[in-house]
């Protein structure tokens, strides 16, 4: 059965289905770096990210509700899917409710590294927030933070917002609701990680909207794609903590490939490859606990 294409982004596809109240999303094994999508993909990348967004979401039900109707499990399903799929979604496929997706990025921030730490060392803030003199790369911050962004075509950079520019482009009743919900997942998606072994440093979430109002939790959730995992035993503030996501990719293109950011980037090596995999599989049997993939 052929489903129409209604959105081709980074790494999901989404598709139109019989029922108007629902659309298929699809995860690839593309990647995407400094606002490119990558000529390379990674093996099983989509199913990944699909079975860890499918675990994530069963976890934080007593938070928030969210977008899924059903998804491709690798250990199967009683009821099996509700449309005729092909074999190669097999494990990277989410039926999902059609919502109002709310035009922002979700961020939730409990160490300071990244983009944050790079405002920090400049403005002793992030996102005008102030934060406390003294703070080393990757140190805890006394208490999480809300530093939400906006969201960017390819090719384009997200733009992170105060939380009063949130404000203007929402109304306050929405960004408070948006604020307290973002941290509330947050810290329940950090508690369930730290008893893995796993910090979250930080995640970007997305929302939705139903006809009713009602906030949904939606798109991936707490993937290496969408989040900063780091080993609590590699973990010494002051240094760059190994991560497990695609910083090995950037790190690859900034430093070691010759490629000079006009165009689009080189193919990845074998071995970059292979390696980012490693780190992808690594997350998801470490939080997860299965070893399927």
């Amino acid at each position: 059965m052929d489903y129409p294409l209604l959105h081709a982004g980074k790494v999901r596809r989404l598709y139109e289905l019989p029922n108007p109240d629902q659309l298929l999303m699809v995860a690839t094994d593309a990647i995407s770096a400094f606002d490119f999508v990558l000529d390379t993909p990674i093996p099983d990348k989509g199913i990944i990210l699909t079975q860890m967004s499918l675990w994530w979401f069963d976890q934080l039900s007593s938070v928030t509700e969210n977008h899924v109707i059903w998804g491709s499990r690798l250990e199967g399903d009683s009821f099996g899917a509700p449309y005729p799929l092909p074999d190669e979604w097999q494990g990277r496929t989410i039926v999902a409710e059609k919502l109002e997706m709310l035009p922002v990025e979700c961020i939730a921030r409990g160490y300071i590294t990244g983009s944050g730490w790079a405002e920090y060392q400049k403005t002793q803030t992030v996102t005008g927030i102030p934060l406390p003199a003294g703070l080393r790369h990757a140190d805890k911050l006394p208490e999480p933070i809300f530093t939400p962004s906006t969201k960017a075509a390819i090719g384009e950079h997200d733009e992170n917002i105060s939380y009063g520019q949130l404000v203007d482009l929402v109304g306050s009743e929405l960004a408070a609701a948006l604020k307290d919900l973002t941290l509330r997942v947050f810290s329940r998606a950090s508690e369930i990680a730290e008893q893995r072994g796993i910090i979250l440093a930080d995640t970007k979430f997305e929302f939705g909207r139903r006809a009713d109002g009602t906030i949904v939790l939606a798109d991936e959730v707490l993937t290496p794609d969408s989040s900063r995992f780091w080993d609590i035993a590699d973990h010494t503030p002051g240094t760059s903590v190994p991560s497990f996501d695609k910083q090995y990719v950037r790190d690859w293109l900034a430093q070691d490939s010759g490629w000079d950011r006009v165009g689009p980037p080189p193919p990845l090596p074998p071995a970059v490859v292979a390696a980012t995999r490693a780190r992808y599989v690594e997350a998801y049997r470490r939080l997860t606990g299965n070893t399927d993939i």
